[in-house]
């Protein structure tokens, strides 16, 4: 997000210029699908919540703070409604997993759609979706969308030693990962138990 929108469009926006909208929405339009990509466990849901981040950007303008940059704002606001989104579909997978359990049945894939899947996936981003979210909050905001470590500390309104820490433990989760994908299950295992 290298747009750094000016009062006045901002103010425009807020008096309801739906062509200032229309500006803002084209040049953060592309950072914003990536990060929620990213952070999505489910990536066919990444354009619905995009426009949620959209309209959250609408009922959310007049608490914005002209003090602090927009691209901060708008990546918490982002990263807040991928969290919702994953959250709200956690508990909606329970629901079904409960009502599953009446009646188990196999589901098989396609082979030519599982083979189109694994093909689009690459490793690396493979392993960041292995992360638990708070890690992976900060790989996808510091190297995705190129941020400070005191802006992500902003947006996630962490300390920025927070943030180091998590950044460090990341990549220390990614490196194992990579080198030993089956060793770093265990060492998750065993982790949480």
């Amino acid at each position: 997000m290298n747009v750094q929108p000016p009062n006045e469009l901002l103010q425009r926006i807020g008096n309801g210029d739906r062509e200032a909208f229309g500006q803002l929405y084209e040049s953060t339009r592309d950072q914003v699908y990536r990060t929620v990509y990213f952070l999505l466990n489910q990536k066919q849901d990444t354009s619905d919540v995009v426009s949620e981040v959209f309209m959250e950007l609408l009922r959310s303008l007049p608490s914005y703070n002209d003090d602090k940059p927009f691209r901060s704002w708008l990546s918490g606001l982002t990263v807040r409604q991928a969290r919702n989104w994953n959250r709200k579909l956690w508990r909606k997978f329970r629901l079904f997993e409960r009502s599953k359990s009446m009646e188990i049945e196999e589901l098989q894939e396609d082979a030519a759609v599982a083979v189109l899947r694994e093909e689009d996936r690459s490793e690396l981003r493979i392993n960041i979706e292995q992360l638990p979210f708070r890690l992976k909050a900060v790989i996808v905001l510091r190297y995705y969308q190129d941020c400070t470590v005191e802006e992500i500390s902003d947006i996630l309104n962490i300390p920025a030693g927070t943030v180091k820490s998590r950044h460090h433990h990341a990549l220390k989760k990614l490196r194992l990962l990579v080198r030993q994908p089956e060793l770093a299950k265990e060492d998750s295992v065993h982790a949480n138990g």
